[in-house]
């Protein structure tokens, strides 16, 4: 044990002692920052209400309905206007508008208004024209309603008059398919990020050891497995350590910039998720989001040793075997939705009980309900493989390491990489 200990210390102050994790704990928050400020100031230039001057001569788009529609909605200003279309097609710009439309006088109210097109001196995307078309659309049903003898009123209320279903379980807990996607994805992300950062510095590591001569003396002197644990949990800390102090600045960053206006976005939709993880058990699901997390990490993190102890000095060698290692992980991120539709199929059963695809799935299942969706013993048995998998893999590592950071100019293949694993020493 207090080699191990010895390793995991070497390992964590080796790494954040180095000017890279300075600059790079210092570089988040600043670029975070940036985003906060530089999304602020493109939202409020893109977000400028069109101004469109309209020539009605068909008669159906009085000023009344159009005043209606500009007071509900600022998000474009229709302007009726009586002048003749060549003057306006002329003049709209020193007029202050930013683009005309003209509905033509053979308009028939039983038939659609298709193809009305928006006069502008510069192109507009389709997203901007939006408003104007809803506007529009409002009033155009306005006037079908009204010729058709349709009550307004009555037509609201029908509209307004639909059923709801909401799943609950007979513990009255509801089944939040939103809480599942993002935890689901929020897990990936995170898990996929740290994997290539850190796994792949479990990797160099071990890749550095080699072609130094270092490990000759190591192996001499402490287990292939104890190596493999320490390296693994060493880093393991330096990816906590790093996450931690970027989540403490992006809190503080929030805190300090929630009363103006960049940051009004980000308050919405950390109010949004704050409405939905209301019904949550949030220590609880804290927990197993760590754990989790964790898990995968350290599962992942003794594969991308092994593939360092197997290589020589080429990146390229590296990369050809640990791309691999990633498939089941961008397998769960692409399956994640189907699990988060039937979240007791076999998929995501049997899913989240491999330990390749459990840090993503179970994540995805958790928030439908333990027990309920999640059986008691499905949670047991796939936390219990995660770590079984994570020693499994860890002393697989290890074998694998023992001969492989010996061997120096072969190229091994994968078969020959299980060979190694299961070599009686």
């Amino acid at each position: 044990m207090n080699k191990i200990l010895l390793i995991i210390r070497r390992e964590y102050l080796t790494r954040v002692r180095k000017k890279t994790f300075l600059i790079s704990t210092l570089l988040f928050p600043v670029l975070y920052f940036g985003l906060i400020v530089g999304t602020g100031y493109i939202t409020a230039k893109s977000g400028k209400s069109l101004k469109i001057a309209m020539i009605d001569s068909s008669g159906y788009f009085d000023k009344g309905k159009v005043e209606r529609e500009n007071q509900a909605d600022s998000s474009a200003t229709i302007v009726p206007v009586s002048i003749a279309a060549d003057s306006l097609k002329a003049n709209f710009e020193s007029l202050g508008y930013d683009g005309y439309v003209i509905i033509p006088a053979n308009t028939n109210w039983e038939d659609g208004l298709d193809n009305l097109s928006l006069k502008t001196s510069r192109t507009l995307s389709v997203e901007s024209a939006r408003p104007l078309e809803r506007k529009l659309n409002n009033i155009w049903n306005s006037v079908k309603n009204e010729k058709l003898g349709i009550d307004e009123i009555k037509k609201k209320t029908m509209e307004n008059s639909r059923v709801e279903v909401v799943p609950e379980n007979v513990n009255d807990e509801t089944a939040n398919s939103t809480i599942a996607s993002i935890l689901g994805v929020v897990a990936a992300v995170l898990t996929y990020i740290i994997l290539m950062i850190y796994g792949s510095q479990v990797m160099m590591g071990v890749m550095e050891e080699k072609t130094s001569r270092i490990a000759e003396v190591i192996v001499s002197s402490v287990k292939p497995f104890q190596l493999m644990l320490g390296k693994i949990l060493g880093i393991g800390l330096v990816a906590l350590t790093q996450v931690g102090l970027w989540l403490v600045t992006v809190l503080i960053i929030y805190n300090v910039t929630k009363g103006t206006t960049s940051a009004g976005g980000m308050q919405g939709m950390i109010g949004g998720m704050q409405e939905v993880f209301t019904s949550v058990n949030i220590p609880f699901m804290i927990f197993f989001f760590l754990f989790y997390l964790l898990g995968g990490f350290f599962f992942y993190a003794s594969l991308f040793a092994a593939v360092g102890s197997a290589v020589n000095e080429d990146m390229r060698e590296a990369q050809s075997l640990s791309f691999p290692l990633m498939m089941p992980i961008i397998f769960s991120i692409i399956t994640m939705q189907a699990v988060i539709k039937d979240p007791t199929g076999p998929l995501a059963v049997w899913g989240s009980i491999i330990p390749f695809t459990s840090p993503i799935y179970m994540m995805a299942r958790i928030p439908f309900g333990v027990p309920g969706t999640v059986q008691w013993w499905e949670l047991a048995v796939s936390m219990l493989s995660l770590i079984g998998g994570f020693i499994f893999t860890t002393w697989f590592a290890g074998k694998i390491y023992r001969t492989g950071i010996l061997m120096y100019g072969k190229k091994p293949s994968w078969k020959e990489l299980i060979k190694w694993g299961f070599r009686k020493n």
